[in-house]
């Protein structure tokens, strides 16, 4: 009987799974499994990673993009702990994602073995991951593998963790022993009884909205979606970061929910008298530090629909709860027959003209008008263009400005972290670039950036085009604006004293240029579009420049009159 080595067979486990890229900073504790790509290189892409943190958002980031886990593997210890930031993400986007962590060998394992540590205790902690297991016997790594996959992306997607003893991986298998098949996930119904009972609420209300998001949105779930909202005529609003759930150019949109949301929208959310929540968690950030909607019962009629049953009920008490894949329900409601008219038609287009209306900017001071630099990008780059963002008040004018086509084009157009991990955007937009070949956009922060910007040594080795608009500030902007508000004139711990960017970006291979006055970007921009390799466009803005409505110095001055 002829055999190989559990690491080859491991890597036939994912070639199974449909997996095309892996990500991953090489580790001695899973050489075998390298030794596996190798073999299947014309098969599957092992992207080597400068930082496992990097390559664990490269992976999660993936999972976005296609519906499919993304896949990282690590080495034992401080890759693994490098990693769980990306861990972390893929567990509150609900992101599918498997991380693979080489291990110490069986034989030393509970010995306090170099570098190891109990992985069930750290990533099962808080509900990091869906699930961690560690596979002693390589017989049994296809059976592992096809569940990783599995409960990845069942019900609420998320994070799974599975650990790989060295030895395990260079045991010999038989031939005979073949992967498990493809996983597919199983679409979750709403039932009948379910449905007439949010028709009745439907046609009871005067002022519903709808808030769409989560991540298993697929292009014929969003075009369902959109057909349900223009029959019934519904003002439709996005959960935090998942803006292209919806396309903000229908005459139906009223914005996004998230973070420095548009106060007239927050408004219409606590008027509405029915919401129709269509996939997002409603965490914190999308309800505004639970302000939005009481806890545990909201004041308006709760409709809340979710892939995840334990989602249901966890922070808010609907008014009707449905256990349901996304695209299941989006075509059930397209299904739903609508009436002829409905009373809330001009309170739709009310909700649509608050959101134009915020899309008119404030006159803030400086050469460089940020709200002009959203709108160039909106202008110049192709619709099916990637926008992906990492955590700092950069990304709040991309939230407020830029308008998403949405899934309904067929593709995903945003990559950004609802956790709010810095670090994400450059990252993200390499997986984009390496693995789609669209055009891709990292907008990133001075100090966004500084967390992850060595994988612009990937993107060059991989031949990644893209694009980095980065917001140099010279500070924390985030940090230093809570600190306005709370300790006006007492600024400590948030100044940053940065490299010079563009020379940085031409060491890795990128054009690098800078600027200063609105008028610079443009052209920049145009010539970026044009290269055949990535650039990075250092945009110069004001400390005062704080937020997309106000200064620093307007803030201090507010907070140190209460």
């Amino acid at each position: 009987m002829t055999s190989r080595i559990a690491g080859h067979l491991l890597v036939d486990c994912l070639l199974a799974q449909g997996v095309s890229h892996v990500f991953g900073v090489p580790g001695e504790s899973y050489l075998a499994v390298l030794d596996g790509f190798y073999a299947q290189r014309e098969r599957i892409r092992f992207v080597i990673c400068r930082q496992e943190g990097g390559a664990a958002f490269m992976a999660e980031a993936h999972g976005k993009l296609t519906g499919r886990p993304g896949v990282c593997f690590v080495t034992r210890g401080p890759g693994a702990t490098n990693a769980s930031i990306g861990v972390h993400t893929a567990a509150q986007d609900s992101t599918p994602m498997v991380l693979f962590v080489g291990d110490v060998a069986s034989d030393q394992r509970d010995r306090e073995a170099f570098q190891e540590v109990d992985y069930r205790a750290f990533f099962g902690a808080f509900g990091m991951a869906k699930r961690v297991e560690r596979v002693d016997s390589p017989e049994r790594l296809p059976e592992y593998v096809a569940r990783a996959f599995a409960t990845a992306l069942n019900g609420r997607p998320g994070p799974v963790v599975l650990v790989l003893p060295e030895d395990m991986l260079t045991q010999p298998v038989p031939d005979a022993l073949q992967p498990q098949p493809r996983w597919q996930v199983p679409a979750w119904l709403p039932d009948a009884g379910g449905l007439a009972r949010l028709q009745a609420l439907l046609q009871a209300a005067q002022r519903p909205i709808v808030i769409a998001g989560g991540s298993s949105w697929t292009p014929e779930g969003a075009r369902e979606l959109q057909a349900f909202a223009e029959a019934w005529q519904l003002p439709v609003a996005t959960a935090l970061r998942f803006q292209d759930s919806f396309d903000n150019h229908h005459r139906l949109y009223a914005g996004d929910v998230g973070i420095a949301i548009n106060p007239r929208l927050a408004e219409r959310i606590r008027q509405a008298d029915l919401v129709l929540a269509l996939g997002p968690r409603l965490g914190e950030m999308t309800t505004s530090g639970y302000t939005l909607l009481q806890v545990p019962r909201p004041q308006q009629r709760l409709i809340h629909v979710h892939p995840g049953a334990e989602e249901l009920g966890r922070v808010y008490q609907p008014e009707l709860a449905l256990c349901a894949s996304l695209p299941a329900m989006a075509a059930a409601l397209a299904a739903l027959p609508a009436p002829a008219s409905v009373p809330w038609r001009d309170w739709t287009e009310a909700a649509h003209a608050d959101y134009l209306a915020n899309l008119q900017a404030q006159a803030l001071p400086g050469p460089l008008d940020m709200a002009a630099v959203i709108g160039t990008l909106q202008r110049l780059l192709p619709p099916d263009a990637a926008l992906c963002n990492g955590a700092g008040n950069f990304a709040s004018w991309a939230h407020r400005f830029f308008r998403y086509h949405g899934l309904t084009k067929g593709v995903k157009t945003q990559l950004a972290p609802t956790n709010g991990a810095m670090g994400y955007g450059v990252p993200a937009a390499i997986a984009c670039a390496i693995t789609s070949g669209r055009v891709v956009v990292a907008l990133t922060g001075d100090g966004d950036f500084m967390m992850t910007g060595q994988e612009l040594a990937t993107a060059r080795q991989y031949g990644a085009r893209l694009i980095v608009v980065l917001v140099n500030n010279g500070v924390y902007g985030t940090i230093r604006m809570h600190q306005a508000r709370a300790y006006p004139q007492r600024q400590a711990g948030s100044m940053l004293t940065n490299p010079d960017f563009v020379r940085l970006a031409e060491s890795h291979g990128l054009a690098g240029v800078r600027v200063e006055r609105t008028e610079q970007f443009e052209p920049a921009l145009r010539a970026a579009l044009a290269r055949s390799d990535g650039t990075l466009i250092e945009i110069m803005l004001s400390e005062q420049v704080i937020t997309t409505r106000s200064t620093l110095e307007a803030i201090e001055t507010q907070a140190a009159g209460r």
